[in-house]
């Protein structure tokens, strides 16, 4: 993926022969000149501007911030609309990048442009930037580019991404509640700990009798939190940048994803989004023209899944030794038993393409259902577990008032 970098210019306005300067974002002079032409502009002079200090953009390695689906789908609408409408593809490239405001996308879009002005097939200049342009939509646009219906095909990716970004909302809705309860919860047993148990301790020091063992434990901690914090603090900023740099490779993804797929609440929820995501993305790829082997070969890759890479792959060497679709993937236990039935009423009736369609578009109201009611069923155990903790605490703060009280009722 080029570095999109900052550019001034001096260029000469064709249609008042004046000269122009500004900036311009692109990822080379190249797609600078070509930009500015297309912009009616003749190009007098393109310098790099530097960036030092606080202007510099800092970019680590293996943290770079993808590429939104949701960017992706309306990059793909809109591509549609404009081509659909008869016009040329450098223009419609050259508008996309004005329009968009993901920067990572704008300057992948406008290195696009550049390498098929030069001559480059556009699926080819989209296959060159793959950290942007999902392998999925490279091959459904390259058949449609070889086809000759590019707009049909850029529609069929839409509408694919944009029932994608629907369900991640969807899921990202469901999980987001949970996850601010169970934030602020923590944030309020800290505050406890670090604040509140003090004022405990210095009354308990006057009582002088020996504190329970819960209370001693407690009171401990707290004495002991200006370190605590900390360490918790840098074990857990740690382990986040562990998890961000390992989180893609092969023998992180081999242990973690097939357990994701058991998990009690959420796996069933995975597995079903997996089912979703498998079927709608073969359905698209079938509509437009893409032989089975190499569509499953793609959407193994871009399943997100190990375990359903694997078992996508040993799919697809039994298509190739000349089994059916259905029956291998009515043994692949990462799929509900009704994908595998469906595809084979598909494969009978010669309507595999809609079977796989009405799959999705199944497991995407189950998932849609499944995240309503995980809400109803998290929020019960999490005010049920933050009482547990928070009434413990408060327990445990007076078990030395409550011991004292006995032992002066006994005498």
């Amino acid at each position: 993926m080029p570095i999109v970098q900052e550019y001034a210019y001096r260029a000469v306005d064709a249609a008042g022969g004046g000269v122009v300067k500004g900036t311009i974002e692109a990822p080379g002079e190249g797609a600078v000149t070509s930009k500015l032409r297309a912009q009616g502009l003749t190009p007098l002079e393109v310098t790099l501007v530097s960036k030092t200090g606080l202007n510099m953009d800092l970019s680590l390695p293996g943290f770079e911030r993808r590429v939104k689906v949701k960017s992706l789908a309306l990059f793909a609408t809109q591509m549609a609309g404009l081509i659909n409408a008869g016009l040329p593809l450098l223009r419609t490239l050259t508008i996309l990048s004005e329009q968009t405001t993901d920067k990572r996308l704008q300057g992948a879009i406008i290195s696009v442009h550049a390498e098929v002005e030069s001559g480059v097939a556009f699926s080819a200049a989209l296959a060159s930037h793959p950290d942007v342009f999902p392998p999925l939509m490279v091959n459904v646009i390259r058949v449609g580019e070889t086809g000759g219906f590019l707009g049909a095909a850029m529609e069929s990716v839409a509408r694919t991404y944009t029932n994608e970004s629907e369900l991640r909302n969807r899921v990202r809705a469901a999980v987001t509640y949970p996850i601010i309860v169970l934030v602020i919860a923590i944030l309020g047993v800290i505050a406890m700990v670090t604040f509140v148990v003090p004022v405990f301790a210095g009354m308990f020091a006057g009582l002088g009798s020996q504190l329970p063992l819960p209370t001693q434990v407690l009171v401990g901690v707290s004495s002991n939190m200006w370190w605590i914090l900390p360490l918790l603090l840098v074990c857990g900023g740690a382990v986040w940048l562990v998890w961000r740099r390992q989180r893609r490779s092969e023998a992180y993804r081999r242990v973690v994803d097939p357990m994701k797929l058991k998990l009690p609440v959420f796996g069933s929820m995975i597995t079903k989004i997996a089912a979703a995501r498998f079927a709608r993305n073969l359905a698209m790829m079938l509509d437009a023209g893409v032989p089975l082997v190499q569509g499953l070969d793609v959407i193994g890759k871009a399943s997100d899944n190990w375990a359903i890479e694997q078992a996508v792959r040993s799919i697809q060497a039994s298509i190739r030794d000349g089994k059916s679709f259905s029956a291998p993937l009515a043994k692949a236990a990462v799929f509900p038993p009704m994908v595998a039935q469906m595809v084979s009423v598909g494969e009978e009736s010669g309507t595999l393409s809609a079977m796989l369609a009405s799959v999705a578009d199944f497991y995407e109201k189950e998932v849609e259902t499944a995240t309503s009611q995980l809400t109803s069923v998290i929020e019960p155990i999490l005010i049920v577990g933050i009482g547990l903790i928070i009434g413990g605490m408060v327990v445990t703060l007076y078990l030395p008032i409550f011991t004292i009280y006995g032992e002066l009722s006994r005498q």
